[in-house]
């Protein structure tokens, strides 16, 4: 392969996101090509016959398990994918950890922090790079953003809004999955999108140090499917139905450790938004504001006065923004959703070469979860809450 690096593959769990994973990993060498690997579809680990079949009649992989302990043991698989329901997070990374793979895992990492801290404390220890499912960070214009405020064109910044608001889950006809199990899931909303809004927020303006929030349940009930799909799709239900037990709608007021407050807020069975996953910062010399909906756009307004134009100016992603060039070769074309987890697993790969923590990390994840944690307490007492402090190679801060 002249010369190329080569890294074997190893996904565990085939729903939406382990395809996504997949598929990302597949791309690399078209959208990377310095790195110099090549990435091999080794093995697949499911517990679904079905799904087995197509890993290795349709997805590419050499060979597919149904207990990922296999997977883990099998000498090819260099490198691993952890894209399983939440509940199970915590035993896979120990378990990929203790077979010394460096790892990329869906987020929430684990259902609480506690979880959240054993994995990453436990991958430092082991000396592995990992990688965590932030992957709005790699929107182009999230990154130019970030630009703004460390480059301080913004001014000092006083204020932001994040609002992560879905409706994927807004039918009271959607089945009773995992995702409200406390027990499975941990909570609700509050790890499922919001972990995504704080993560954005702290990636742009700094650390969390406090919250205050206030969460609530819409659809406490919904029906028992009666056949499971895989991922968001193909179940089936029947009349009988469950409690729903944990959140769906969370709105939080914070402070940053410097000295910046905003607000956060997300639903994800709110009808009518699709994906309307807003960033907004603030600043006493100019602001920017982001829409997931409109991905490829950022909305800027630098200065104080701008005469009689003055107010926001719409900028499409273009070369200057992250990694815009490498997928798009002029502007007016749009990346996708699928994109940002491509560049994604490119830092997941070069980390891995290098030794260099560049993906967002389980260190990343664990700061994420003590957010959640303290906004889910807050919620609880009516109280603020302070975010603890975490160890580790955070990249969020870099």
């Amino acid at each position: 392969m002249g010369g190329k690096k080569r890294l074997g593959v190893g996904v565990i769990s085939l729903g939406w996101m382990g395809r996504l994973h997949t598929r990302s990993y597949k791309a690399v060498a078209e959208y990377f090509p310095e790195l110099g690997v090549e990435v091999e579809l080794v093995a697949a680990a499911d517990p679904i016959d079905s799904v087995r079949e197509e890993a290795t009649g349709k997805l590419g992989f050499k060979r597919a398990y149904a207990d990922y302990h296999e997977l883990l043991a099998d000498p090819e698989v260099d490198i691993v994918s952890i894209a399983s329901p939440n509940f199970l997070h915590k035993e896979i990374a120990l378990a990929a950890i203790a077979a010394g793979k460096p790892f990329w895992i869906e987020k929430p990492m684990g259902v609480s922090a506690e979880q959240s801290r054993e994995i990453a404390q436990a991958a430092e220890k082991a000396g592995l790079v990992s990688a965590v499912g932030f992957n709005y960070r790699h929107t182009p214009a999230i990154e130019y953003m970030r630009t703004l405020v460390r480059e301080g064109k913004l001014g000092r910044l006083t204020n932001v809004r994040v609002w992560f608001i879905a409706d994927y889950n807004s039918s009271p006809l959607s089945p009773l999955t995992w995702r409200a199990s406390k027990e499975k899931a941990g909570a609700g909303v509050v790890p499922d999108l919001m972990s995504h809004g704080a993560d954005l927020a702290q990636y742009i303006v700094g650390r969390i140090a406090s919250v205050s929030a206030i969460t609530d349940t819409f659809i406490t009930e919904r029906p028992i499917p009666t056949k499971m799909g895989v991922g968001h799709s193909g179940f089936e239900i029947g009349d009988e139905v469950g409690k729903v037990e944990n959140e769906d709608y969370v709105a939080m007021l914070v402070r940053f450790d410097n000295g910046v407050v905003g607000t956060l807020e997300s639903s994800r069975v709110s009808v009518g938004p699709r994906a309307e996953y807003v960033v907004e910062v603030y600043g006493t010399e100019g602001s920017a504001r982001w829409n997931f909906e409109r991905l490829n756009e950022l909305e800027v307004c630098l200065g104080v006065d701008g005469g009689a134009t003055h107010g926001y100016t719409r900028a499409m992603a273009n070369p200057a923004w992250g990694q815009w060039s490498r997928f798009q070769p002029a502007i007016g074309t749009s990346m996708g959703f699928d994109d940002m987890k491509v560049v994604e697993a490119a830092q997941f790969i070069e980390s891995v070469l290098t030794g260099k923590q560049l993906a967002p990390s389980a260190a990343d994840a664990w700061c994420a979860a003590e957010v959640d944690e303290a906004t889910v307490a807050s919620a609880a007492d009516g109280q603020w809450h302070e975010v603890a402090h975490v160890e580790g190679n955070t990249t969020f801060d870099k």
